[in-house]
């Protein structure tokens, strides 16, 4: 409404009265619509807890009046909501969207071995046939044992829309079932569609070919620019009070291909013919007499500072401040329609000393059965922008060693910002496009990345990576020099920030759908996390445990996300160059499923500080089931067929991923030995993937909208009664795989019996 308007209504009265009996017929109207064709958004956001989002409603560091707190203040909320085993982020969120555990979708960890393989071969939990394939002849299930909550609606004949959720891709997934040593010789196991199409697609990003890199310069780097580059920069509206400099040579040059069969590289092979040659312009923007460059432009030398505008997906050149935001750069022509990004972190007014990074490149995955949404998404929300990367505040990609810690993190969190800003805008769109949708699923990644960051919560977790002595505090434990209490505090702030920032976006989502007059949203919106979060301080090699207990490691495969493990034997008969046998002999499969578990069993931290009760290091150990004839082929509720022989959860403060290379003994322990050492100092500090009970591992829910109930809070839930529970307010069945239940309580009224 104009501000003209908003005068006119003010100066009569009639106007205005009439205006408002209009609005509440409207209303009226919106809400009897609303009862007989109700529409759902469903929104995850990745690694939210649910304390710690109460914690930060009753502080003030989030807004109780919107986002997270809106939807509670207008509808349900849980104390806990329990996800899946293990609780990790693919397997909980294709368990959202199945209402199926992981046993009956067959997706048991975010990376994990397809048992019809070799024993070397791993599949992503995020591209892995849902509800299973078919092992012999290998091939697509005629029966999957789960399907995602979309293939019934879709066949009832609803709209479902579904912006970068994991599973909803457009990919056809294939395996290769080749022996060890055999060219692979892929076999479609699942085709896009059904199963992994809606009506409106948007894949999850992929890499670009680029990883992240650091470049430190001096004013050595940079000479005068010429009158052709002073000239562009006037004709594109930058203007700089100080002659321009510009590098004497390109910091970078990368390689793209035109097509879509490769990416970006440092090189030129395997198709990259596209070459971008990037230099780096300073421009002094303060009209002060004082020569202080403070921004620096990132172009392309051969074409130069085109003055634009410029059509999505393509950027033109990069401006950068100090401390950011970053800005995107589209390297054009390139097939797959491949972008990064650059961020300033240091500059010194004379250019004596600058750093700079250029973050991971990046792109939508151009499957052919929603190739027409992800263009739409290119063209109109733009390339896929670089996520954050945790190569960076760990230094693990090249280039950021003489960085200092401030700047590396300073990138992080302006990549938190800028994501989440593209997520949105994503999924804000999306929802624009198909006003008419009866579902929209949205995923969100953050906080799960800054709490695997930040989650720096604990006295054992060394606040410098390479330094075991920075645990505790100065003597305690003894030959402690204690934690950085700055550090500490700056990386609450981080993890802060996150939360704040995906709260903006479930705001922004429900600003796009609209609002009653109360707050309530004019949708039934579900907000859930996969998981939760919890700090570690140890490091765990699994194969060092293994083979430490005596188990012969070269006849297994090991799987893990996070504490949690899938131990797969290399069956005869099953493995694709199987090499244990199935009978009961000492050396098959029964013998060594049983040694591998009695280690994990008897597996305890020895280390008084950092296991102060003695506990067992697992606090699950489970293995497959027996009795059915077919050793190594048997399921239950815990099993399906892709989940290893063994399964194993580690309790909290233990973590598989995070060894160093090269690796960091703890305090009081080492040295260092790759092949033997067990508990070694990690290089981050959050973890999920323990016992799915744990209150740490909950996952968040709030629900509000015209078929929610208002102001209620329950105890527990289940992450697997979602689906459900939106099949009931769309008033469709449910597929007979659903394990989780219809949420009644929650519910204004119950339609279906």
């Amino acid at each position: 409404m104009t501000s003209a308007l908003r005068t006119s209504l003010r100066t009569l009265g009639f106007t205005l009265v009439f205006a408002a009996a209009a609005t509440s017929l409207a209303c009226a109207h919106h809400d009897e619509h609303h009862r007989k064709n109700p529409q759902v958004v469903v929104i995850s956001l990745d690694g939210a807890r649910p304390d710690l989002v109460e914690h930060y409603l009753k502080t003030g560091v989030l807004d109780r009046k919107t986002g997270l707190g809106r939807l509670k203040a207008r509808g349900v909320a849980a104390d806990q909501n329990i996800t899946v085993t293990p609780s990790v982020t693919a397997v909980a969120h294709i368990a959202i969207a199945t209402g199926s555990t992981a046993a009956h979708n067959d997706i048991p960890l975010n990376t994990f071995h397809p048992v019809a393989a070799s024993i070397g071969t791993s599949i992503s939990g995020f591209a892995a046939p849902i509800g299973g394939y078919q092992l012999n002849p290998l091939g697509p299930s005629p029966a999957p044992t789960a399907e995602p909550l979309w293939v019934q609606l879709r066949r009832a004949g609803k709209k479902v829309v579904t912006a970068t959720w994991p599973g909803s891709d457009g990919a056809d997934i294939s395996i290769s079932n080749a022996p060890p040593g055999a060219p692979p010789v892929s076999t479609l196991v699942q085709a896009a569609t059904p199963i992994r199409t809606t009506d409106y697609t948007v894949p999850f990003g992929a890499f670009g070919g680029l990883g992240a890199q650091g470049f430190a310069l001096t004013s050595a780097s940079f000479a005068a620019a010429d009158a052709t580059l002073t000239s562009q920069l006037v004709a594109a509206g930058h203007v700089s009070h100080s002659p321009v400099r510009v590098t004497a040579a390109p910091v970078e040059t990368v390689f793209c291909a035109p097509a879509t069969t490769a990416t970006c590289g440092t090189t030129n092979a395997s198709g990259r013919t596209l070459r971008y040659d990037i230099k780096v312009a300073a421009l002094d923007t303060t009209d002060d007499h004082v020569v202080n460059y403070d921004t620096l432009v990132f172009f392309e030398a051969t074409a130069g500072v085109q003055p634009g505008p410029f059509a999505l997906p393509s950027s033109g050149p990069a401006y950068v401040k100090l401390g950011g935001p970053s800005a995107k750069f589209f390297f054009e022509g390139s097939g797959n329609k491949i972008g990064a990004a650059y961020f300033v972190s240091f500059l010194v007014p004379d250019l004596s000393t600058v750093r700079i990074a250029r973050y991971g490149a990046n792109f939508i995955p151009r499957n052919a059965p929603v190739l027409a949404v992800v263009d739409d998404i290119n063209d109109n929300v733009g390339f896929w922008a670089p996520q954050p990367d945790f190569r960076i505040p760990e230094r693990l990609s090249p280039g950021f060693t003489p960085f200092p810690d401030l700047e590396l993190e300073a990138m992080y969190h302006d990549q938190v910002q800028t994501w989440i800003a593209y997520q949105t805008a994503v999924a804000v769109h999306a929802i624009q496009e198909n006003p008419d949708a009866d579902l929209v699923m949205i995923y969100i990644e953050q906080p799960d990345g800054s709490g695997h960051q930040f989650t720096l919560t604990d006295r054992r977790q060394p606040t410098n990576p390479t330094d075991n002595t920075s645990i505790g505090t100065s003597g305690n434990p003894p030959g402690a020099t204690g934690q950085d209490a700055a550090k500490v505090k700056r990386y609450a702030g981080y993890l802060e920030f996150a939360y704040q920032q995906a709260n903006g976006a479930v705001e922004a989502i429900l600003n796009a759908i609209g609002s009653h007059h109360g707050g309530e949203p004019r949708r039934d919106v579900f907000v859930v996390s996969d998981h939760g979060m919890a700090p570690f301080h140890t490091a765990v090699s699994l194969r060092n445990l293994l083979a430490n207990a005596g188990v012969n490691v070269n006849l297994l495969g090991i799987r893990t996300t996070g504490p949690a493990a899938n131990i797969y034997v290399n069956l005869q008969g099953r493995e694709a160059g199987g090499t244990v046998p199935a009978d009961s002999s000492p050396t098959g499969y029964a013998a060594l499923v049983a040694q591998v578990a009695a280690a994990l069993r008897a597996a305890k931290d020895p280390h008084g500080f950092y296991n102060p009760q003695g506990a067992p290091l697992f606090s699950d150990v489970l293995t497959r089931p027996e009795g059915c004839g077919f050793p190594g082929f048997c399921v239950n509720e815990n099993f399906g067929q892709d989940t290893g022989d063994v399964v194993a959860l580690m309790i909290e403060g233990y973590n598989f991923d995070g060894v160093q290379s090269p690796g960091f003994a703890r305090l009081d322990e080492g040295p260092f030995n790759t092949t033997t050492t067990v508990y070694s100092v990690p290089n981050f500090y959050g973890a999920h993937g323990h016992n799915s009970n744990l209150q740490s591992m909950s996952a968040i829910f709030y629900a509000a909208g015209p078929s929610l109930k208002q102001g209620r809070t329950v105890d527990v839930l289940h992450n697997i009664d979602v689906a459900p529970t939106v099949m009931e307010i769309l008033d469709v069945a449910p597929a007979p795989t659903v394990d989780g239940e219809v949420i009644t309580k929650i519910l204004q009224k119950h339609k279906r019996d």
